[in-house]
């Protein structure tokens, strides 16, 4: 039965897919036609119903939609322009300055709103200009912005670990988020050092000598910016809130932030609301409609199968990592990557599992797979960004990026062959 509920779910996705009917729907309508060929069709639909309300009874899902709002808020309330002049401050004079400094204002930026897009168009539009003035390649420029949008995804407070916590069973979302940290500024670190090699060989220009004065109080201005993670992941980890709630105090604090710095109105909330509100509807569809797939798939046996494919071709767990490495590789290059961690996570934990691959190291793994996919064509919604805000065709950007694509996927293998990277953090804190 696997077999045959395999192929009718893959073909029917797929050619939904193919003539552009929008992923959601296409998972709907591709589980249904699957449960249909099993049960009759008042049964199929009551138990797809069902499966939708349950997928999305979730006290950790509210995390979500404010994670995304303090997100929102933070893109339209003055954040990003401290943010940066606290990285310019970060990276003094070395050759390609301002490219550090775009990858580290990404770093911080990316790792507050959760978001590689917001990170690439808010710290992308900032720096973009600036290093051309002083004489930069713009397509350098675009790469540098592009290669580290997706940080933010890795590292804390991020959506999507949090919505694999949910998939997976109930893994620790403060676990997940603390390990996030060494693989999130490990990619970081990688993007500097080929920006600096890169600029280093062009004789791109330092930055101008900044006084202590300035670099004092820059910093100071960038504090109140900065507390925030400190709010957010402190209160976590001593365990005055939950991960939920401290997405509540998330948004209560960005909106005290914007207000400040008064670059957010009240009459501007309607419109952040409703952004955020638009935003949230698109992954939690998302996630009802995966919960039917889900079930569809434990139901039929799909994922057993394909693990005993996958074990069939090695039972090697360098072998067999280095294929889902690959596979998710591939996947995150033509599905965004909500969905893919709701279809693939049911599939792939177990097989992981039966190595004794821990699922927050896993989940690690899975996520900067697919985060890669983000920077990637033929639909790499924060590549597609970044190329825009420069204002430079796609295929004027793919050749600077490949230095940067090599350096990511170094530190991919690293984080997937050496567990300790991701869970020395989680093991001294406990979890």
């Amino acid at each position: 039965m696997a077999l045959e509920a395999g192929i009718i779910l893959t073909v029917v996705f797929a050619i939904l897919l193919i003539i552009s009917v929008p992923i959601s729907i296409s998972i709907v309508i591709a589980s249904l036609v699957t449960i249909l060929t099993i049960l009759p069709m008042d049964m199929a639909i009551f138990t797809a119903s069902q499966k939708i309300v349950t997928g999305l009874d979730s006290f950790t899902l509210l995390a979500v939609p404010f994670f995304i709002l303090a997100g929102i808020l933070m893109n339209n309330g003055g954040v990003a322009v401290r943010l940066i002049n606290f990285a310019k401050v970060l990276v003094g004079r070395a050759p390609g300055a301002l490219a550090h400094t775009n990858i580290l204002g990404n770093t911080l930026f990316g790792s507050l709103s959760g978001s590689s897009v917001a990170a690439a168009a808010a710290i992308g539009g900032v720096m973009g200009p600036l290093q051309k003035k002083e004489g930069y390649d713009p397509k350098y420029s675009a790469a540098v912005n592009i290669a580290s949008a997706p940080i933010g995804l890795i590292i804390p407070p991020s959506g999507t670990l949090i919505i694999y916590s949910l998939v997976s069973g109930g893994t620790s979302v403060a676990a997940l988020f603390v390990a996030g940290y060494l693989p999130g500024l490990l990619w970081a670190f990688a993007c500097m050092v080929t920006a600096f090699i890169i600029a280093k060989r062009k004789s791109y220009p330092v930055s101008e000598r900044v006084s202590l004065k300035v670099a004092f109080k820059t910093f100071v201005d960038a504090i109140p910016s900065l507390l925030l993670i400190v709010i957010v992941i402190g209160g976590i980890l001593s365990g005055i809130f939950t991960a939920t709630e401290a997405s509540a105090v998330a948004v209560a604090y960005t909106f005290f932030l914007s207000m400040m710095y008064k670059a957010v109105k009240l009459k501007d909330l309607p419109g952040i609301i409703m952004e955020a509100v638009e935003v949230t509807s698109v992954i939690m569809l998302l996630v009802a409609a995966s919960s039917i797939m889900s079930w569809v798939m434990a139901f039929t046996g799909i994922p057993s199968a394909l693990s005993d494919l996958i074990i069939g071709i090695s039972d090697n767990p360098i072998v067999l990592l280095l294929i889902l490495n690959l596979f998710l590789l591939v996947i995150g290059t033509f599905m965004d990557i909500t969905p893919a961690v709701l279809i693939f996570t049911p599939i792939f934990l177990p097989i992981v599992a039966g190595f004794g691959m821990d699922p927050i190291h896993f989940g690690i793994m899975m996520v900067m797979n697919l985060s890669i996919g983000n920077i990637t064509p033929p639909v790499g919604s924060a590549l597609f960004v970044g190329a825009s805000i420069a204002k430079l065709d796609l295929e004027d950007v793919i050749k600077p990026l490949i230095p940067f694509y090599v350096a990511i996927l170094v530190v991919l293998f690293l984080v997937s062959y050496i567990p300790w990277i991701s869970m020395v953090l989680p093991n001294l804190l406990g979890y």
